[in-house]
């Protein structure tokens, strides 16, 4: 008799670049590789709500959570758009049902910084608490690295799991040919960032200008990437959107002093399935990062991205970087809250020596290809669900589980 597939409904927060990376993409490579023993239906709003307004929605009488009653696992991610109340919602429906209720996060939403763009909504609106109600509430929670486990440890009420970030490198974004930089002897350095990095890029106030000073101009070009796209209203005028604001400051810092010809280029962001292509383009990548709770709980997805283009990566010594960053190895870490100076001398060893860098470059892909490749790593999902669905049938919640963390470069 055939084994009964499991039955598994992702319910993302929405469709953006965290969602991507933690549901949508690993469901879809589950169902391509796995698909006799696993069936998915994907559905960002399981609960029926219908929408009123920009953020605001009624419930609607007549659903049937037709979906909540077909699965077998309820599988969802960080704070829906819908908001806290619906997310929770969501995991009390499910037990409700009697299903197991698995929830991923890879951002520690119970200790927001202050200086975070979105601090004041998660107090006012009370996410913190909600987080905290879903964590204790969910059969399986899984985040991406060790501190953040720990961090969360307290508020689980069943199984932790850590689930590195992985990356589909089938994907034709990820397979681009690497262009060649002109004059060949400069160096691109590329940073790649979202909407919420305003204190992190403060780290690395003014450096291009000072590195620029050091190593000469025409040995480097700075890329910055990520900016929103500019939309237009029908008569034609720019769209007043706050995300332009957030870029335009990140400018104002990164580029503080700068005289002279410009040797840098800021790049639009593109979809969570596109954009690795613009590492092509890119020789050397940074990672500037404030040290606080929050940034000290992040992925370390920018290995995954730099390394699969053999790409070293400079990057604060914050988060997870040291698992697979070593000085003068694969890149190299940068003490947090560093003087410029230190970022600076760095910069300018690697830009002075292309030997070093392609050879570090060498040595982050041999890694990268063989732990953050999601077509090597997506059947340990399947591993943790039998083994979570076993201890928590067995009512052994007291448990955490790693796969893909307890490992370092040497």
């Amino acid at each position: 008799m055939a084994k009964k597939k499991l039955k598994i409904l992702c319910a993302p927060a929405n469709e953006g670049g965290c969602s991507y990376y933690r549901v949508i993409s690993p469901m879809r490579k589950l169902e391509e590789l796995y698909g006799d023993q696993v069936e998915f239906r994907y559905n960002l709003n399981p609960l029926g709500i219908i929408e009123t307004g920009v953020g605001t929605g009624t419930w609607q009488k007549d659903w049937t959570f037709e979906d909540l009653k077909w699965c077998d696992i309820v599988w969802l991610n960080n704070i829906s758009n819908w908001g806290g109340p619906y997310t929770a919602r969501i995991v009390g429906k499910a037990k409700e049902f009697g299903k197991f209720v698995h929830f991923d996060t890879d951002d520690l939403l119970t200790g927001l910084y202050e200086g975070h763009r979105l601090y004041g909504v998660y107090k006012e609106r009370n996410l913190e608490d909600i987080t905290k109600f879903i964590y204790s509430s969910s059969d399986l929670v899984t985040v991406t690295q060790r501190k953040f486990a720990e961090r969360i440890r307290p508020f689980c009420g069943g199984v932790l799991a850590i689930v590195k970030n992985a990356i589909d490198y089938n994907l034709p974004a990820w397979n681009v040919p690497k262009s060649k930089p002109n004059p060949r002897k400069m160096v691109r350095i590329g940073w790649a960032g979202g909407i919420h990095h305003e204190e992190d890029v403060k780290e690395f106030a003014g450096i291009p200008h000072l590195v620029n000073a050091k190593v000469g101009r025409e040995r480097v070009h700075w890329g910055f990437y990520g900016a929103p796209m500019i939309n237009k209203e029908e008569d034609g005028t720019v769209k007043d959107e706050w995300q332009h604001d957030v870029w335009k400051n990140y400018k104002k810092i990164l580029l503080s002093g700068f005289r002279g010809t410009p040797n840098w280029q800021i790049y639009n962001a593109l979809p969570p399935d596109s954009y690795g292509g613009i590492y092509s383009n890119v020789d050397l990548g940074i990672a500037p990062l404030q040290m606080n709770a929050f940034n000290d709980s992040k992925s370390e997805i920018k290995v995954a991205e730099c390394g699969r283009y053999k790409i070293p990566l400079i990057c604060s010594d914050v988060g997870c970087y040291d698992e697979t960053i070593v000085n003068g190895k694969t890149g190299y870490l940068i003490p947090a809250n560093a003087p410029k100076e230190i970022w600076v001398r760095t910069l300018a060893k690697v830009l002075s020596n292309p030997k070093h860098l392609k050879e570090m470059g060498e040595n982050l892909h041999k890694i990268t290809e063989e732990y953050f490749d999601l077509n090597k790593v997506a059947k340990h999902r399947l591993e943790l669900y039998e083994q979570s669905l076993g201890l928590v049938h067995g009512r052994d919640h007291d448990k955490e589980i790693t796969y893909n963390a307890e490992w370092k470069y040497e």
